[in-house]
């Protein structure tokens, strides 16, 4: 399949665009920079100069391709929502009616179960204001209104690895500025976490496989707690673990200390068994026992 991807020089895309040219695919990655395409061509994709400004060109990506990977996220805080949900739109609209596999990036944030989360599971977020614009389900209720093969892709808060710059590198930064590293309350709260190379083979599975109204878990553990977290990075950088209560989380670590305090487990059974995808990278606590991290 010939495959468009936003986002495809990222951390997660250039897992991906790996994944898939080892799988016989061809890549199609957008790029808006000199940077981002010599990246994209030196990882053996073509290059496609666009970006999430640019509806036009996206709806024509996304008609030239037999698939189409949505990973970017412009990161303007005066605009949080609107571009991302603009290109989700172009592509839905473009889609429709294709049987074109539509996968698009999403997370596991705003959940509150008391349990793991699972591909089941949906959040009532809808709409400009929702939590990511309420692309998800913009989507996935696409999907099934009109048929659209449309599946969202939720990636646990951590796709971890070297030369990740994520949540965990923030977190090592923190610590850093901190004399300490921070967990919220008792720190039994688990975030999930996926290795970035697991990451990529999951999303290229999900391309060929992926029906469409369904949620993938982008998870291969479900749920390390962030207490344990807190005390590997600690060992890293010679520095004690402290609990802080959500407050002072959040004002020192903006929204990621509000992420911190989170319970964001979440199960992969169903995705492993209908992707036939089997997780085989380090752990995040075997990537937090390396210098990986923890480099000045």
């Amino acid at each position: 399949m010939r495959v468009f991807i936003t986002g495809a020089s990222g951390w997660i895309g250039s897992a991906t665009t790996a994944s898939l040219l080892a799988r016989g695919h061809e890549v199609v990655g957008a790029a808006r920079s000199d940077a981002s395409a010599a990246k994209l061509e030196r990882l053996g994709a073509a290059v496609r100069r666009t970006d999430l400004d640019d509806l036009a060109g996206l709806r024509a990506a996304a008609l030239e391709a037999d698939a189409v990977v949505h990973l970017a996220n412009k990161h303007d805080f005066s605009d949080p929502t609107g571009t991302n949900r603009a290109a989700v739109q172009t592509f839905v609209d473009a889609l429709t009616g294709t049987d074109k596999p539509f996968l698009l990036a999403s997370g596991l944030a705003g959940y509150r179960l008391g349990r793991p989360i699972a591909e089941t599971d949906r959040i009532d977020a809808r709409g400009p204001e929702a939590m990511r614009g309420g692309t998800e389900n913009l989507a996935l209720d696409a999907a099934a209104g009109t048929g659209l093969r449309a599946a969202s892709l939720r990636f646990a808060p951590t796709v971890h690895g070297a030369g990740d710059h994520g949540f965990i590198a923030f977190l090592v930064q923190a610590a850093r500025q901190a004399g300490a590293a921070l967990f919220v309350g008792d720190g039994e709260n688990a975030w999930s976490a996926v290795h970035v190379s697991d990451a990529g083979d999951a999303v290229a599975r999900a391309v060929e496989r992926a029906h469409g109204g369904t949620a993938v878990h982008v998870v291969a553990e479900q749920g390390v707690p962030t207490r344990e977290i807190a005390e590997a990075i600690g060992r890293g950088l010679g520095l004690p673990t402290r609990s802080v209560d959500q407050e002072e989380a959040t004002r020192r670590l903006g929204f990621i200390g509000h992420v911190l305090g989170m319970d964001l487990a979440a199960t992969s059974e169903v995705t492993r068994g209908e992707l036939g995808w089997t997780p085989s990278g380090p752990t995040l606590l075997e990537d937090l026992a390396t210098d990986a991290y923890f480099r000045a």
